[in-house]
């Protein structure tokens, strides 16, 4: 199974702001519960990095003055896992695990956010598969045959 089959649910959950937002407006978009990613875009709208509640949090508990409107270039994760329609679901599942991430953002070929994958989704879709493959071993076995 490849992520684009996720893409619809993965497009309504993307969020993106340009690299010069203030981080204040990164913690309004969090706040809305839709995504608990804001993707950061440079000008030409490519992925430059991504924001979590987390880094929203430890800039705020520390601010005071001019750094409470730092933009979020300052504070965002430069260094993304990404991936994109094409790849494989359960490779895409693995490397969330191994890294500890709820969230990887899906982008094109020119790394133009689409939109972001979250863990309950790919980890639901990859067991509905397993699934699928039970029943018709089942049925095989069983000798009722393929749907």
């Amino acid at each position: 199974m490849l992520v684009d089959r996720l893409l619809a649910d993965a497009s309504s959950r993307l969020i993106a702001i340009p690299e010069d937002a203030p981080v204040t407006e990164a913690a309004l978009l969090l706040g809305n519960n839709r995504s608990d990613m804001v993707v950061v875009c440079d000008s030409q709208g490519v992925l430059a990095g991504v924001v979590t509640k987390s880094d929203v949090v430890a800039q705020i508990s520390h601010c005071c003055g001019s750094s409470c409107t730092m933009g979020v270039a300052a504070v965002m994760t430069k260094a993304v896992a990404d991936c994109s329609p094409g790849d494989r679901l359960n490779e895409v599942w693995q490397a969330m695990k191994d890294k500890k991430l709820k969230n990887v953002p899906v982008v094109d070929a020119q790394r133009r956010p689409l939109g972001v994958l979250a863990a309950p989704d790919v980890l639901q879709a990859l067991m509905g598969e397993v699934e699928q493959e039970e029943a018709l071993l089942r049925d095989y076995v069983m000798c009722i045959g393929y749907h």
